[in-house]
């Protein structure tokens, strides 16, 4: 109740973005502040997968925590596993400014960020200095993806790179091949395509689990070719859904959407096609293979949805944004 009104009277009128930096600075001062420390503890149902042992199956999708800056923070929310990033091998600012928009009437975002992050080496040393600190910290994913400067054909160089610094402090990466902001980056989600990536990370993992990051709007055959590459590299899994170009069904105006502009939409529009996706991955899928399903989650309903459907963990960000700081705690309450 108080988080929907500070919402309504401070968040949903200050800059989308501006907002964003300013709950993160709110969510790493309580945890400096001891203050999420005296929130109650919640029993949760143990999920095991990669070789851990996660607080529950609901974890928090890349995108919010870009740069690893408040890992500890958001594990103290509820969160199970934090996927950080999308981080780059080469620094870079992103696409200008504004860039992230809300539909309030659909419960969603456009953003078009355009993977702007400190760079692999500098969050390779965030946590490096995270995990020689803290005993206690949730389950870490880094997603990795193209940096904006280096050419498609050049993009498995470029994504060892980021592998190499980053596998030594992950315990999982995730190869984004499916974000809409970077440009062409989606053509790499062939299997052509992909498949020297994903050799290439793997070779750089340190046995670490590999999962490959795919988008919505695939054909239903693409995503069966993926599903066969995933099986046939030893991949560990498949994340399902990254966000959308489409915009249909959404109840904001047209002429909204068409001001907003290009970008990826995610929130609750996207809950039919994440479920559609991991139907169809799951049947194409053994259970040796994880799927990780994420996109328009927002209720404990949707979670166990999710998990009867196959999925083995499910991950949320839009809902952070609409629903409040303690929205994981209510999903993963048993």
């Amino acid at each position: 109740m108080l988080y929907k009104l500070a919402f309504k009277l401070i968040f949903s009128n200050m800059d989308p973005e501006k907002a964003h930096h300013f709950g993160m600075f709110v969510i790493q001062t309580a945890s400096k502040l001891r203050l999420t420390k005296l929130l109650p503890k919640i029993r949760t149902h143990k999920v095991h997968a990669f070789g851990f042992e996660f607080d529950g199956a609901f974890g928090l999708a890349a995108g919010f925590d870009k740069n690893a800056s408040a890992v500890k923070a958001l594990g103290e929310l509820g969160f199970s596993h934090i996927e950080i990033g999308t981080v780059t091998a080469i620094a870079q600012p992103g696409n200008p400014s504004p860039r992230l928009f809300r539909l309030f009437q659909d419960r969603a975002l456009i953003n078009r960020m355009g993977f702007n992050n400190d760079g692999a080496e500098a969050v390779s040393h965030r946590l490096r200095k995270l995990r020689a600190e803290n005993k206690s910290l949730p389950v870490i994913g880094v997603n990795i993806g193209k940096s904006k400067v280096v050419e498609l054909e050049n993009a498995a160089d470029d994504y060892r790179t980021s592998a190499k610094l980053l596998a030594p402090f992950a315990d999982y990466l995730a190869v984004n091949v499916s974000s809409p902001n970077t440009p062409g980056l989606r053509d790499l989600q062939s299997v052509k395509s992909l498949k020297p990536i994903l050799e290439a990370v793997i070779d750089e993992s340190l046995g670490k689990p590999v999962l490959v990051k795919i988008a919505p709007d695939l054909a239903n055959e693409d995503i069966i070719a993926i599903a066969d590459l995933s099986k046939q590299l030893g991949l560990a899994g498949v994340i399902a859904t990254n966000t959308t170009i489409g915009r249909s069904g959404l109840h904001e105006t047209a002429s909204r959407i068409e001001e907003i502009g290009n970008g990826g939409l995610s929130g609750a529009p996207l809950n039919n096609r994440s479920l559609e996706v991991l139907n169809l991955l799951r049947k194409e899928l053994d259970s040796s293979s994880l799927i990780i399903s994420v996109g328009g989650v927002e209720t404990k309903e949707q979670v166990q949805e999710r998990l009867k459907a196959g999925a083995n963990l499910v991950q949320g960000y839009t809902g952070f944004v609409y629903i409040g700081p303690l929205w994981a705690r209510k999903l993963n309450r048993i």
